[in-house]
């Protein structure tokens, strides 16, 4: 009994290693067929006869070189990087104070609020891109970057007040009255020990915020038409695609590069990133 005993752990630690090991090279795969694909000879992407997960022939940089020095490739990532700053600052700029007033200051009708907030995020943009059409338009915004700036937090603050609202609510009431009875003000309070006591929930924010806009496509499309100006959603699969041509290798390699910093982040802040949308839960 004592020998089965001492092996148990063992057979277990085993089992989750095998686990772990069957994730990764499933999450790793789709990364691994970028790679590859971004570096085979053209002829080798339709060759059905050798074997399609190696390289058959010497790599090549002809699709990279397509990619940087035929399309506008660059020019979309700066467009995409600068849209998701501007947004990741409005979104936290807006949500933060909005999320700790209804956590905090607005009694029971607080969290009808945010829940009645949170709902709006829930309208598709199919019905929405009509109508904010018509304000881009009028702002004069039309075919520039500064319209998805606008439009963006339209959809963006009202999910971060609502993961916000949870983490607020989760940090202890009596701190922030002791903190008060030392003389800080609310605001004092607010940005001096909430806001460094949230840093889990305001990076989700960021990291969920940014993704949104990289993988947004309905305003990108609707409200943007210049090829220069165009977002990596949208300017990857419309210009990389040409009728029935599609160019795999420069699709393959915009994929990995957009790709491999976002993976970058969440793999680095994963911690920060699973308890920013748990806490609370058991509460």
């Amino acid at each position: 009994m004592a020998t089965r005993g001492r092996f148990r752990p063992t057979w277990r630690g085993l089992g989750h290693g095998a686990i772990i090991a069957v994730f990764t090279i499933l999450l790793g795969f789709p990364f691994y067929w970028m790679l590859i694909t971004s570096f085979k000879q053209t002829g080798d992407l339709y060759d059905l006869e050798h074997n399609p997960f190696i390289l058959n022939d010497k790599p090549t940089l002809e699709h990279l070189r397509f990619l940087f020095f035929e399309t506008r490739f660059v020019r979309w990532l700066l467009n995409t990087l600068v849209v998701g700053v501007f947004v990741v600052g409005i979104t936290l700029t807006l949500a933060l104070p909005a999320a700790y007033a209804l956590a905090r200051l607005t009694g029971r009708w607080g969290q009808r609020l945010g829940i009645g907030i949170f709902l709006t995020y829930l309208i598709p943009p199919t019905l929405l891109f009509i109508p904010l059409s018509r304000v881009v338009a009028l702002l004069g915004l039309q075919d520039t970057i500064w319209a998805l700036v606008v439009v963006y937090p339209s959809f963006t603050v009202p999910f971060s007040i609502w993961l916000l609202m949870g983490f607020f609510k989760a940090i202890p009431k009596e701190l922030e009255d002791a903190a008060m009875v030392d003389g800080l003000t609310r605001f004092g309070v607010f940005a001096k020990l909430v806001v460094p006591m949230s840093l889990s929930g305001i990076l989700t924010v960021v990291i969920f915020t940014f993704t949104l806009v990289t993988q947004e496509f309905v305003y990108a499309l609707t409200f943007i038409s210049p090829e220069s100006n165009q977002m990596l959603g949208v300017g990857v699969p419309t210009f990389l695609v040409r009728g029935d041509v599609y160019y795999w290798g420069s699709l393959m390699g915009a994929c990995l590069i957009a790709t491999i910093p976002i993976a970058f982040l969440y793999n680095m802040f994963l911690d920060r990133f699973i308890s920013g949308f748990t806490v609370g839960a058991v509460k």
